[in-house]
């Protein structure tokens, strides 16, 4: 028999951990190979392998056509992101049979994924699984199987735009009893950005006014919603996955959380590529009203995989933590000081030097490539700059002008300069590049 002889049958991929399944992202080329060990010659038609990949839903509802009558309405669609086919080992075209004699054989194989995959998902009503498939043909035999699946996960940058803005939200809530009005319950929440990755932390800042004669207790939740699609319908699921609850807040009293943390445990990406099943998440602030439903407050979130770069992003809580402070300007004096003379700041060069470029044979060897250009040192300093508060009658601290001025205007004035040392006529003008 084929399967006394057949010792081991399987699929090994590169970069798969034992007992685990390996991971790839889209576009990546998926690298294995099949293994055969046989304890004695065995006769071969044909090994075969196929690679897929597909996200399936299905679901059932019962439905009633009367007081007598039901029935149960079934619900289901498929959508292929992978099909991929290989020959591993062919048949002789003599249509003779390939013997493997008793030993180790391998089959390496490669194959590119699409650019265009939804990660793999495990949910109640559907899935998004992907696997290769091998299979040995043997003739007047049953064929022999192997499935290998591997993951795949579809790379979503939290380091965008979208992802990096800002959520903010409120919501107010009228609590009533029994026809009487016991007084509003309102919460105004704010988080830094709309994307996170597993094991993040998101930092809540929120505002809860408790305007009853009850207390109140807040709470705060990361909701996953499964959302499954086919001919029309939907179904959906929702589960908790962290929550927090904070200190009951007594009748008439306000709470403020100032970052109030909430970690994000491992949980998968969302997904909302994918036309028949789609993941999202959320970030839910409610209130416990004794007496009434809850006050809801929901913030979109997208779980990413790619996490927010330590340099060069940006996000709310940055510009929130500093602000403006116009101090400074307490230590203007009211009479500022008459500007300094010029001859004071700057002082007169101690020696002339000629301004023209030397020659070739004074530089000797300092130059070894081309012949640069020459540039002229700038020798004098600007005029100061100075301030001064006076009368549109006075005149320029400079020149004497009558500029037009407000009243009371501080203004800035600059002294024309004059180069003490002007360059000589005799000195031919040079191009600063040749």
């Amino acid at each position: 028999m084929l399967f006394d002889r057949l010792k081991r049958f399987l699929i090994v991929l590169e970069g798969a951990e034992r007992g685990s399944p390996a991971a790839f992202s889209p576009g990546q080329a998926v690298v294995g190979r099949v293994v055969l060990e046989l304890a004695a010659a065995v006769r071969c038609g044909a090994l075969r392998l196929r690679a897929l990949g597909a996200a399936r839903v299905h679901w059932t509802e019962s439905r009633s056509a009367g007081s007598s009558t039901a029935y149960t309405q079934s619900y289901s669609d498929q959508v292929e992101f992978l099909s991929h086919r290989d020959t591993l080992l062919a048949p002789p075209d003599n249509g003779e049979v390939t013997v493997l004699q008793a030993g180790r054989h391998e089959f390496p194989f490669t194959f590119q994924l699409p650019e265009t995959l939804a990660t793999s998902f495990e949910g109640k009503h559907g899935s998004v699984r992907y696997w290769v498939k091998a299979k040995l043909h043997r003739p007047w035999a049953t064929v022999k199987k192997v499935k290998k699946e591997f993951t795949v996960i579809e790379p979503i940058d939290i380091n965008t735009p979208a992802l990096l803005a800002p959520q903010a939200g409120a919501k107010e809530k009228l609590a009533r009893a029994w026809y009487c009005n016991r007084g509003q319950v309102s919460v105004t929440a704010k988080i830094d950005r709309k994307g996170y990755t597993p094991g993040e932390v998101i930092p809540i800042f929120a505002e809860i006014d408790n305007c009853t004669n009850r207390a109140v207790v807040p709470k705060a939740a990361i909701i996953q919603t499964q959302t499954f699609i086919a001919r029309g319908a939907k179904k959906q699921k929702k589960s908790v996955v962290t929550s927090i609850v904070g200190d009951s807040i007594a009748a008439g009293k306000r709470e403020v959380w100032h970052g109030r943390a909430l970690k994000i445990p491992p949980v998968g990406p969302s997904i909302l590529q994918c036309r028949i099943i789609q993941v999202e998440y959320s970030l839910k602030v409610c209130v416990d009203i004794p007496g009434t439903s809850k006050l809801l407050l929901e913030l979109p979130l997208v779980i990413g995989t790619i996490p927010l770069h330590p340099f060069g992003s940006r996000t709310s809580s940055v510009s929130s933590q500093y602000s403006i402070t116009l101090d400074w300007l307490s230590n203007i004096p009211e009479q500022p000081e008459a500007p300094p003379e010029y001859s004071a700041v700057v002082p007169s060069p101690t020696a002339e030097q000629s301004l023209a470029p030397p020659c070739r044979s004074e530089l000797g060897a300092v130059l070894e490539g081309p012949f640069f250009a020459y540039i002229q040192e700038f020798r004098f300093r600007p005029p100061p700059l100075y301030s001064e508060v006076r009368n549109p009658a006075d005149g320029c601290g400079w020149c004497g002008v009558m500029h037009p001025l407000l009243p009371g205007v501080v203004t800035l004035d600059l002294a024309l300069q004059i180069d003490p040392n002007p360059p000589s006529d005799s000195i031919r003008p040079r191009c600063m590049t040749c």
